[in-house]
């Protein structure tokens, strides 16, 4: 089994939302490997120096413990335009270092920025984001992710976006699509009109 990563929003020298990775990172090992011991990542991750101004990228990579923890600075991908693509069989439940499957369709986005990902009539995910979608007064989001995102459980929480199914017919009911992830909330997200999702 490959290895899987939780990757970390750090903020001047400040993690983010650990709680939500705690509870992904224990449920991960605790469904892969039937280990029940509860750690909290917080105890193992030391900020370096250079992190301590900006924002970061502290990814934990771990298989039944923790094998390693790097730093790197977070880079913002600029994204204006989606491409829908189609996925019948594609599964990604949990946060792999292996996007092999991720990949090959990202490669299908053509002169888009990102993808809108489909499986049996259902919109899912983008490449490396949840999708929240903007109706005019609230925002829903997929009730069939690809994988759990913890900035998307964090929303749920507060009640600040809605779970509901999202099909490929009814994005026309939908003014604008939000991507949401660990570094990416609803004051940081890209924000793309739904006329500019492609098919």
């Amino acid at each position: 089994m490959c290895q899987l990563v939780e990757t970390i929003k750090c903020k001047n020298g400040k993690i983010c939302n650990i709680a939500y990775h705690n509870t992904r990172f224990n449920n991960s090992r605790r469904e892969l490997f039937g280990i029940h011991e509860i750690i909290d990542l917080s105890d193992f991750i030391f900020i370096p120096e250079h992190a301590n101004s900006g924002t970061f990228k502290c990814r934990v990579l771990y298989k039944k413990e923790i094998e390693s923890i790097e730093f790197t600075a977070y880079q913002p991908r600029n994204i204006s335009s989606l491409k829908i693509v189609f996925d019948p069989e594609i599964h990604y439940p949990f946060k792999y270092t292996d996007r092999n499957q991720l990949e090959l369709l990202y490669e299908k986005r053509g002169e888009c920025d990102d993808i809108v990902i489909v499986k049996n009539g259902f919109i899912t995910d983008s490449y490396m984001a949840n999708l929240i979608f903007w109706d005019g007064k609230k925002w829903y989001t997929p009730a069939t992710p690809l994988l759990q995102g913890i900035q998307r459980a964090k929303l749920l929480k507060e009640g600040k976006i809605f779970q509901c199914p999202v099909k490929l017919e009814d994005l026309s009911a939908f003014k604008k699509v939000g991507l949401i992830n660990a570094f990416q909330d609803l004051e940081e997200m890209p924000e793309i009109p739904t006329s500019q999702i492609r098919t």
